[in-house]
This record gives C-alpha cells, structure tokens and sequence, in this order.
C-alpha cells in the first residue's frame, strides 16, 4: 500500500471545513473555501517535509492524497508552501491525487480518469533527472504534461497502486544520488556470493540422498515434486532424472505461484516440497529463494546439483510419492513446460 494516508487529508479538511461553517454562523471574518483549501495545502507541505527520507543529503518524499476539485492548482499550492519552508535546501518531492477527482466522477462511458502527479525539487537537474526516470515507469499511462524545470506536472492515469508508491520512491533516490566511481559496486548492492549466501540461509537444502529418499517416501506430510530448471542444451548434454518435471529457469515462478493463471495444476497450495535441481547447486539455490518469496516456504534444492546426484549413483528415474498409477507419473513428468512453449515471457 502507498506510504501516505489519503484519508487523513479528508479529516483534516473537514474539519477545516466545519470550523470554517462555525465562524460562518457568528460571522466576524467570515473564512473562505480558498482559506481553507490554504490551510490543507500548509499542512501536507508540513507532513511531507517531516517525514522525508535523506538520500547523500537530499529531502525525498512521496505522498498520495484524495483527488479535490483543480487537482493541478491544488498540489502546485502544495509545492510553494515546501518551496518558502525550505528556502535554502535541496529537496526533491512527488505528490499525486487518487481516486475519481469530483469532476470525473458520473461520467459515462468508460471515460478515462486521469489525476494529477507533480515532481519539485530546489534542484532543476534533480527535477529533469526524475522527469526521464519517471516517464519509464508510467508507460501509456500520461496524458498531459507541463514541465517547467523545477516543476513537472503531468496527469496520470490510475494514479495510487503499491506499484506507483515504489516507483516514485525509486524515482527520486535514483535522481538525487550523488555520481559515483562506475568501477565501484553502488552502496547497497550485493555480489553474486552475497546474493547465493542469502539465498541458501533461507533454504533447508538437501544432499541427493535426502531428496530421493523423500521423493519415495509415501508418508512424506506433504507432496514432494523434484524440478529440474536446466536449459533443453544442458539436459541434452549432461542426462537428467526421469520422473522429474521439467521447468526451465525463466518461467518457474509463474509456473508454482498458486495466484498465476499461468500454474501448475498441482501448484494449488502452499506446503509443496519443491526440490529444484540444476547442474551444480547454484542457480537452483537461487530458484529455491524466490519461491519462498511467493510464499512457498518448504521450496529448497539439491546441493552439487545433477551432478552430485549422479556422482551419488542414485538412480535415472524416480516415482514421486502419489496413488497415481505409472502410466499418469509419466505424463506429469514429460517436458511439457520447455521455455519453447513459453507465450509471452510466461
């Protein structure tokens, strides 16, 4: 969910709003829709700026609020009360509206709704750095745009999604990093040791003996199913363990995701044993960790790979624990899920 709370702007303008009615009903200086539309404005400027993140020096913020009427003018109002609190810092923000702006809503016909998205920043090479990033994340999405250099205004279609909240947040850390040695890992990366270290602490993995003796025990508390994730060349090549699906490395995800349209049929709950192997333990390991990220926790694999189980000397063939009869065992284990087959990137 986006970080901000939209429905907090709603109370706070209320309230605004019935203080306004109460001065209203013992008029001395009566209070205007523009006064208070002022004070909102002064406020969000206020929340932004007080919970901003610092990036090599840099105030950074996203903030999503409910769409009012002139979304444009409404947030550019924003954006100068952050500009006269923060006369001399270097500051970067994005503000968007969200939902259906009061006059969008009852209209008919599939009309499209657009909000508003503003990007200032004190900085104009910070504003134009964020411009270009941005327009990659909301392809076919924009359907207007101002840019005036500190300033970019831009209307937005189905604005406020988690997806749009990291984005933005993305946007504005990229575009305010100070430049860097191109011969130096940026701060916050990972290398590959880190990455497969990281990986294999969430897995229990397994020796090829552990894996076999699973795959054929039949009071195994969950279903056992060994994948094999190598490409067709490595398979032709090297030989492989029949009885074993067969689930190239670029579509395992949508394959065991049990909320993909795209699964396995068997992939229709989360406590599977999935035992992935590849050639030597080191892609499956990896393979292993973002099926845990998708919520399959009992995904691990094989350590050494098809080459240790062959070293092993365990056999070319297995049956997974089922009371399915041979002849269906084979046909859930020919390579039906080749990469070749793939639509899509899925």
């Amino acid at each position: 969910m986006p970080s901000s709370e939209p429905s907090t702007d709603i109370v706070v303008e209320r309230t605004l709003i019935q203080s306004s009615a109460t001065v209203t009903a013992f008029p001395t200086n009566p209070r205007t829709l523009a006064d208070v539309r002022e004070e909102v404005a002064q406020s969000l400027a206020l929340r932004m700026i007080t919970k901003a993140r610092t990036v090599d020096g840099v105030r950074i913020g996203v903030h999503f609020t409910f769409s009012k009427k002139d979304d444009g003018r409404f947030l550019r109002l924003v954006t100068s009360h952050i500009r006269a609190r923060l006369p001399s810092s270097r500051y970067l923000f994005a503000i968007a509206t969200t939902g259906a702006s009061p006059t969008s809503r009852g209209t008919r016909g599939g009309a499209r709704i657009s909000n508003a998205l503003v990007i200032c920043g004190s900085d104009e090479d910070d504003v134009q750095r964020a411009v270009l990033l941005a327009s990659s994340k909301f392809l076919g999405r924009v359907d207007a745009v101002q840019n005036t250099g500190t300033l970019l205004a831009a209307s937005v279609r189905h604005i406020g999604s988690s997806y749009d909240d990291v984005a933005l947040w993305d946007v504005l850390s990229k575009s305010v990093r100070s430049p860097i040695d191109p011969l130096l890992p940026p701060p916050g990366s990972r290398s590959i040791d880190q990455l497969l270290s990281d990986a294999r602490s969430k897995l229990e993995r397994m020796t090829p003996r552990q894996a076999y003796d699973a795959l054929h025990d039949p009071t195994y508390p969950m279903p056992v199913f060994l994948v094999d994730i190598r490409p067709a060349s490595q398979r032709a090549r090297e030989g492989g363990i029949h009885g074993s699906l067969i689930i190239e490395r670029n579509v395992l995800e949508w394959r065991f995701d049990p909320r993909c349209e795209a699964r396995l049929a068997i992939a229709d709950r989360y406590d599977l044993k999935i035992i992935i192997y590849c050639q030597e333990g080191y892609t499956s390991s990896l393979a292993a960790a973002s099926l845990h990220d998708l919520g399959l926790l009992n995904a691990t694999d094989i350590v050494g790979g098809f080459a240790a189980w062959s070293a092993a000397g365990l056999p070319g063939q297995i049956r997974p624990p089922s009371t399915i009869s041979d002849e269906e065992s084979y046909q859930i284990s020919q390579p039906s899920f080749d990469s070749d087959d793939v639509i899509d990137g899925i």
